[in-house]
């Protein structure tokens, strides 16, 4: 501050400043804020009286090696007191610097816990055991290829739901067109399956990517949450789902069983492979950039419009993937529902591996679980006719997995400031941070004294004698 520096202030007689000349008899020393010298040559440059010349921290306030930052000093000035520093013992520990030049934007500097993660999905590895046994209890016959390949091509279906799911809430965007444009994409393949797969999933592609653009538009472009612009979509894609009066039969005769093994095993890799990049925290901070952290319609920059975008596109395209594999397994006529209730699935799924509602944070293996948990369930509910509606099914999985978000923005958090703030010791209470004003003190001069003026006050004359009364000739 400068009331510090000032050349008012009591200084120790002999100890010179730095930059400057020492006063023994009057404790005064040149000081180079005022013009004088400094340790580079520079006259008035003030470097070394401990100003701050930039505006980013430096690595040297995080660091234990300044020896004058960790004295406490009590400067009097007028009966006032305040405190110059913190002692040694009481200041914060340093955080890393890779954390220290966190864009704050970004959120709480410091890497995220991966702890709750790891417990939760050794939960869910061990719920989806016992859901295996039950189901093989129920049907010993499921270990066969003739009962395991349609249930693992039934698992990659819903699981490329679940990655559309998982990569726009990573995005902090959540797609609500995924279970419409599933549906939309099944009834494409029925209607035109016998002119081969491929075209039918390079047409469905390109307008699951048109249309993706369209959502990111008003996403992105307008800064709007994501569950608002995909419903958009949503709607978009159920107008085309409504043409159809009557379920439709399927066409072709294409079957995924055949590659059940390939398929499942393609999902799982892509789906573990996307967990592990997640846990870079470049990457990781990277894709979840739409996350809001202060104003939900404050705008995120020009990297997150982009990588939000991309999420929305890819999220479309993943979920025409699983709209055909679950059209195809099924072998049957494909109702045109809304597709919601795959909407609600899917995401409720993503919630259930451990990737946030609020976006950026998820776990590795958790959505591989997920999905294996609800196929096994699903398939055992119809081999006991429990006749539980998919609606349900979805409404309890979303419900689980927003209890699993709490758990996870609780127990993830970077342990950086938490620690900081509970390192702080509170302050002595002899001593304040701040500049406590001197209380005024009414002044009475000992001696009255007349206001000063330029006239001269008047000199009494010397008395002179006349020249003819006095003896002036001797």
């Amino acid at each position: 501050m400068a009331y510090d520096d000032s050349p008012y202030r009591r200084r120790s007689a002999g100890v010179p400043e730095p930059g400057g000349h020492s006063d023994p008899g009057h404790g005064y020393s040149g000081d180079a804020g005022y013009g004088g010298p400094d340790s580079s040559g520079e006259p008035g440059n003030r470097t070394a009286s401990g100003y701050q010349t930039s505006s980013f921290t430096t690595a040297g306030a995080f660091t234990d090696t300044g020896a004058g930052a960790t004295t406490t000093t009590d400067r009097t000035r007028g009966g006032g007191k305040r405190s110059a520093g913190r002692r040694s013992g009481h200041r914060r520990p340093a955080p890393g610097l890779d954390d220290v030049f966190d864009d704050p934007r970004h959120g709480e500097p410091g890497r995220d816990r991966l702890g709750v993660h790891v417990v939760w999905e050794t939960v869910l590895l061990a719920v989806v055991g016992g859901l295996g046994y039950l189901l093989y209890q129920e049907d010993p016959t499921v270990t066969g290829a003739a009962a395991r390949d349609p249930l693992l091509v039934y698992a990659t279906g819903l699981g490329l739901l679940v990655l559309a799911a998982g990569v726009s809430l990573r995005a902090g965007a959540p797609n609500l067109a995924i279970g419409p444009v599933a549906i939309a994409a099944a009834l494409h393949f029925a209607e035109n399956g016998d002119n081969g797969v491929l075209p039918v999933l390079v047409t469905a592609g390109i307008w699951a990517v048109v249309l993706g653009v369209l959502t990111a538009v008003l996403v992105t472009g307008l800064q709007m949450p994501g569950w608002a612009g995909s419903l958009v979509a949503a709607c978009v894609a159920v107008v085309f789902i409504q043409q159809r009066a009557a379920p439709v039969d399927l066409q072709g005769a294409f079957d995924p069983t055949g590659q059940a093994l390939f398929l499942f095993g393609g999902f799982v890799a892509v789906a573990v492979l996307g967990g592990i990049l997640g846990t870079v925290k470049p990457v990781r901070r990277g894709v979840g950039r739409f996350r809001p952290v202060a104003d939900p319609a404050a705008r995120r920059g020009t990297t997150a419009a982009l990588v939000t975008s991309g999420a929305l596109v890819v999220s479309m395209g993943l979920a025409v993937g699983g709209g055909v594999l679950l059209a195809a397994v099924g072998g049957g006529p494909v109702s045109p529902s809304v597709g919601l209730e795959w909407s609600a699935l899917a995401i409720g799924a993503a919630l259930l591996g451990g990737t946030s509602a609020f976006g950026r944070r998820g776990g590795i293996f958790g959505a591989v679980f997920a999905v294996v948990g609800l196929t096994i369930f699903i398939r055992y509910a119809d081999l006991r006719q429990l006749d539980i509606a998919l609606y349900a099914t979805a409404a309890v999985t979303l419900a689980v997995g927003l209890v699993v978000t709490r758990l996870v923005e609780t127990f993830g958090r970077p342990r950086v400031r938490q620690e900081a703030e509970d390192d702080e010791p509170p302050p002595p209470a002899e001593e304040e941070d701040e500049w406590v004003e001197p209380q005024p003190q009414s002044w009475t001069p000992a001696v009255t004294q007349d206001s000063w003026s330029a006239t001269l006050p008047a000199q009494p004359a010397r008395a002179r004698e006349r020249w003819d009364t006095g003896n002036h000739w001797g």
